[in-house]
């Protein structure tokens, strides 16, 4: 019996070598990729991410037909490309003669309702399938938390630690600890070499120059002679081999440290190749454990961001969307202030921070969370603002993972379904966490003034605005004591000086 001739749709963050669709070539499969203004466009994306994600595409597919598969690729500039999902889809059926469709669930909500109506509309039966990526459902957290509020990640954590037996002995926790995190805060203090960022020369000039050519909107830094980020699985796995040999030991102690000299610190920066599916989240883990000798807290504290974490992360995702993309607690509406794009500001560790942003791609999770995301909270800037600029800036930024964590976590616009209290800090601590203070136009010590840090007002008066919606909160009582016993000429002048920050943030 005739098998019928089948499309399959790879899209680019389902790079999974792993995936059973590729076990061995068949003649009646051709499977497709495709590079389309749809994606390059719908937000405006760092140069990097765009190159990147194609330049590993192109990487996929090369591997795919080293392989034996069949393969029909839709770059950005080729001649059939209708630069959108269906009209290409609807093209290639046609052109391959195919007569069936198949595709793997996207992760991101907004091409799981596309594909979803466009697959409804086809005139060849299609099905959908599982990426193979995850280690729980879509799902599976929504299930845990039903008839919750909050959706907190320990207890989520802890089940993912009993349901793949990791780091457990006789049932109980390595180390007599579920959670080593009080260990991990510590700043960078020179003890410890940090080694230099394990980077690549990737040649990606065609790539470049084929987006310059389309005039695709983006900004940013490159050098296309030397693409740093990983672009094939090969280039994925050294990545890992060498943050396990060179940095995990000390991943954890310094994970929340910043330094204005290093930009990835003791970080993996496996990110892009685990949210493009290069590499798999359990392989990362068990890499991990195969590391010795590593303390339990840096072991702990690095397998929780993978199995705890990420896992979690898109669980809330999926719980959540489409209303999760719409929420604004606060009710915040200012603009994001325009060094966001350009890095043109006084404050020494937003000014780092953008920086190292725009020229990388990247920045860790304490520069996402408590310099650019702390300041656009307290300075009240509109949530959809905030969204759209970290997920063009950063290479590792999909729907999934970006939303959550700057939504939710930075921004608790959600309203506590992540986190439980406002990760709103003064300049107090990033003096704390980081060197950006030395040498900084403004002074970290003071509230008021034209040297103030303007961190120091814009904490306080986001906390006196937002009081009505805090102050039930437990973990915020402490700081409305101190505000309570602050003099009241103070608390005048502290307000009537981040009102006038406010008045222009363009100008700090």
């Amino acid at each position: 019996m005739q098998t019928s001739k089948t499309l399959r749709l790879i899209l680019g963050d389902q790079l999974n070598s792993h995936h059973s669709w590729y076990s061995k070539p068949e003649r009646h499969i051709v499977f497709a990729m495709m590079e389309m203004r749809q994606e390059t466009d719908y937000v405006k994306h760092h140069i990097q991410k765009i190159v990147g994600f194609f330049a590993a595409m192109r990487g996929f597919t090369d591997w795919l037909r080293s392989r034996g598969h069949r393969v029909v690729y839709l770059a950005l500039d080729d001649d059939d490309n209708r630069q959108n999902l269906e009209e290409n889809i609807t093209f290639l059926l046609r052109d391959q003669q195919c007569e069936c469709f198949e595709y793997q669930s996207p992760d991101e909500y907004r091409l799981d309702q596309q594909l979803t109506a466009i697959a409804a509309r086809l005139p060849v039966p299609y099905q959908c399938v599982d990426t193979e990526h995850f280690l729980t459902g879509r799902d599976e957290v929504k299930e845990f938390f039903r008839g919750k509020k909050q959706y907190l990640m320990e207890p989520f954590y802890r089940h993912l630690r009993k349901k793949y037996q990791i780091l457990l002995s006789k049932g109980k926790p390595v180390g007599g600890k579920w959670n080593f995190d009080q260990h991990n805060r510590q700043s960078y203090d020179g003890a410890v070499p940090i080694p230099a960022p394990m980077v690549f020369n990737n040649r990606v000039e065609a790539i470049a120059a084929m987006l310059e050519g389309a005039d695709v909107k983006s900004f940013g830094r490159i050098d296309p002679r030397r693409f740093i980020w990983p672009i094939n699985r090969g280039q994925a796995l050294q990545q890992l081999d060498e943050f396990i040999d060179a940095r995990l030991a000390h991943f954890g102690t310094y994970q929340d440290a910043m330094s204005g000299d290093h930009w990835s610190l003791f970080h993996s920066r496996l990110s892009f190749a685990l949210n493009t599916k290069m590499l798999h989240p359990m392989e990362v883990i068990e890499a991990a454990l195969k590391r010795s000798p590593v303390s339990i807290a840096a072991l702990e504290g690095f397998i929780r961001q993978i199995l705890g974490w990420r896992e979690y992360v898109r669980g809330v995702y999926w719980a959540h969307m489409p209303a999760y993309a719409d929420m604004n607690f606060f009710g915040h509406t200012a603009e994001l202030p325009d060094f966001y794009w350009t890095a043109a500001t006084n404050m020494n560790c937003l000014k780092i921070a953008v920086e190292q942003s725009l020229t990388h791609a990247y920045a860790h999770h304490i520069h996402r969370l408590m310099v650019t995301g702390n300041f656009a909270m307290i300075a009240g800037i509109a949530p959809d603002q905030v969204d759209d600029w970290y997920l063009g800036v950063y290479i590792d930024a999909v729907q999934w993972v970006e939303i959550v964590n700057t939504r939710g976590m930075s921004q608790y616009a959600d309203g506590g379904i992540v986190a439980t209290k406002p990760y709103a800090a003064s300049a107090n601590y990033i003096q704390k966490m980081s060197d950006y203070c030395k040498g900084c136009h403004y002074s970290c010590k003071q509230k008021i003034g034209e040297r103030a840090c303007p961190f120091n007002s814009l904490y306080w008066d986001f906390l006196v605005r937002s009081r009505p919606k805090l102050k039930k909160n437990f973990r915020m009582g402490m700081m409305y004591r101190v505000w309570d016993r602050m003099p009241a000429d103070q608390q005048q002048s502290v307000l009537e000086h981040a009102g006038s920050l406010k008045a222009d943030l363009n100008a700090l």
